[in-house]
């Protein structure tokens, strides 16, 4: 039986994200005003163990709580006590009294802890296994709309936003991209350390680059498969073995996460190989093609059907195992059969975007003190520039949130887009090695305004605009929203086209044949953000701008010197549309780059 700190410790990250913010929640509920600094504290610790790369309960294991950024020293006791006593008497004080059934309904989108109290205490909804069904069954009945501080719109708007989450919206078991792949690179570097092992390599969704992934597996050759099974099952982040055979094996690592591993010699590696990597789409696709030539494929080989020994041929490689079926070899972010096996035939795959390619990134945050409307950067400039180095870029763009417009006068944003600009100056006279791009991230306003007027807006080199805000509108509005924005002579790139948060938030609906068309026209550019929970533009959307010839641009959306190096996941979705160099302007030089700013 495993015992109770075992399970404890399979605690995710997003659960224990959930609880720090259920305590701010409790905190907002009792007393906003007195409890402000806390509350602010909780859900920038909450966010930060959310978007971790790798499972919080190792930090506290090597005992690196401390190194987490936006978690400070109270928190950490908190946690560690989390650890140790699977409970913490803080969190019980602060959450007596606050029924559970609001940490339910502040999960749906556009619940705030104050309106789902009123909800719940008002109609008395306090059992959190049906309390969206009974606050459903309410709003049907037309009794939302008399409670005070509410109305007809209100109502409505809750019967859409639980019909929204019943479809997915905001609860999923799946695992970003980028946490996954951490993950599964950690894995990785430990099986590698079995030296009898020939080969290893992620499978399926991971291996695809899809940008959610179910689980992971991998894929080992070796002539030893009972060593390679002892020292997997030994994966010292491993909470417990689920199973152990001969050639495979399953273990739950920190976060209750499963890793699974399959075994097979080197001289079918390769069949095994491109049969578990996927997609199901485009391995029935493969199949039906082969038939029609009477090939049989499997994860051992290919049998060819119309030999009277039927004898099956192996490969230890995928470019053999393609090849066999007179098919250029087929890059696994391609393989979702979308027209990926017909080029092939013709042997006119694409040779797609790599990281080697990107000479810069466009959308930085540094801690330069602007005083933006949303969050400011973690580093320096000093920091990013030198990073920027050590990544061989040639150019860099810094892109700060615009200055708060609810806090600042013009006069006042213009002073501080002067400061910054002197700044960025001085850099420019003594830097050497990477060239500077003053730029900004704008808000698009409701009405498709910039946020900072033209006298600001003439001290940048370009502008990259966004919504940060009114996710709401329908899909016309929204999209002329956005090209109001575009047409600004200064307004180059739209960032995080969709808005999309990967298992927290859809993106908005716009009519991107219109915005296709738009960028086209007026020399604009699409953003492939590289943040874990955007990865935005989605990859299908990636294929249809390509197809269009639309720009598009790869960029981190860093605020931390460390998160420069996300620009391989938005890499990674780029070559899942079927992006090349020529695709992506930030391949071009910086020569270059000023010339399409200024066109």
């Amino acid at each position: 039986m495993v015992n109770a700190l075992v399970l404890f410790l399979c605690m995710s990250n997003k659960e224990i994200a959930k609880l720090l913010e259920n305590v701010a929640t409790a905190y907002t509920i009792k007393n906003e005003k007195k409890f402000r600094f806390q509350i602010i504290a909780y859900l920038k610790a909450s966010e930060t163990i959310a978007e971790l790369n790798g499972e919080l309960s190792e930090y506290y294991k090597e005992e690196k709580l401390d190194q987490l950024p936006g978690i400070g020293p109270t928190i950490q006791s908190h946690l560690i006590e989390l650890f140790k006593k699977k409970k913490v008497k803080h969190f019980t004080w602060v959450l007596k009294g606050i029924p559970k059934s609001i940490f339910v309904l502040t999960d749906i989108p556009s619940f705030g802890p104050k309106k789902a109290f009123k909800l719940v205490s008002f109609f008395k909804l306090n059992n959190p296994k049906t309390v969206i069904d009974e606050l459903e069954k309410v709003a049907k009945r037309g009794k939302i709309a008399n409670l005070e501080g509410f109305g007809e719109k209100s109502q409505q708007d809750i019967l859409r936003a639980i019909a929204e989450f019943r479809e997915g919206k905001g609860k999923t078991t799946r695992m970003v991209l980028p946490y996954a792949f951490e993950i599964a690179q950690k894995v990785m570097d430990y099986l590698k350390q079995e030296k009898t092992i020939e080969r290893v390599e992620a499978l399926g969704s991971l291996r695809r680059r899809v940008s959610t992934i179910g689980d992971i597996d991998f894929a080992v050759a070796t002539k030893n498969p009972k060593k390679v099974i002892e020292h997997f099952t030994n994966y010292p982040y491993k909470e417990r073995i689920i199973e152990k055979g001969e050639v495979s094996a399953s273990i739950l690592i920190s976060g209750g996460r499963q890793i699974d591993l399959l075994i097979q010699p080197l001289e079918s590696f390769g069949s095994l190989l491109q049969h578990f990597t996927g997609s199901k789409n485009h391995n029935v696709h493969l199949r039906e093609y082969a038939l029609k030539k009477g090939l049989s494929l499997s994860e051992y080989g290919i049998k060819n059907l119309k030999s009277k020994s039927k004898s099956l041929q192996k490969y230890s490689s995928e470019e053999d195992f393609y090849k066999a079926l007179s098919l250029q070899w087929i890059t696994p972010e391609l393989r979702e059969d979308q027209g990926e096996i017909e080029t092939a035939v013709k042997n006119k795959l694409p040779k797609l975007v790599e990281l080697t390619d990107i000479k810069g990134d466009f959308h930085i945050h540094s801690n330069f003190p602007i005083e933006p409307s949303h969050d400011l950067g973690k580093d320096s400039m000093e920091e990013m520039l030198e990073k920027a180095r050590q990544l061989n870029y040639e150019y860099l763009g810094f892109s700060e949130h615009n200055p708060s417009t609810s806090k600042h006068t013009s006069k006042e944003i213009y002073d501080l887009l002067k400061k910054r600009d002197e700044k960025i100056e001085q850099f420019k006279s003594v830097n050497k090695y990477v060239r500077i791009f003053k730029l900004l991230e704008v808000d698009i306003l409701p009405s498709g305004d910039l946020a900072i007027d033209n006298k600001s807006l003439e001290l940048l080199d370009a502008a990259i605009i966004s919504i940060h805000s009114v996710f709401t509108m329908g899909k016309d509005e929204m999209t002329q929203r956005v090209l109001k924005g575009l047409s600004h002579k200064k307004a180059k790139i739209l960032a995080h086209p969709t808005g999309r948060l990967l298992n927290d938030r859809y993106g908005y609906d716009l009519d991107f044949e219109k915005v296709f068309e738009f960028c086209k026209k007026h020399n604009k550019a699409l953003e492939i953000n590289s943040w874990p929970q955007r990865l935005d533009l989605p990859d299908t959307i990636i294929k249809q701008a390509v197809e269009n010839n639309v720009n598009l641009v790869i960029d981190s959306d860093s605020h931390a010197v460390s998160q420069m190096e996300l620009q391989k996941y938005g890499v990674f979705m780029a070559r899942r549309g079927w992006a090349t160099k020529n695709d992506i302007l930030n391949t071009m030089s910086y020569n270059e780059i000023i010339d399409w700013f200024n066109d």
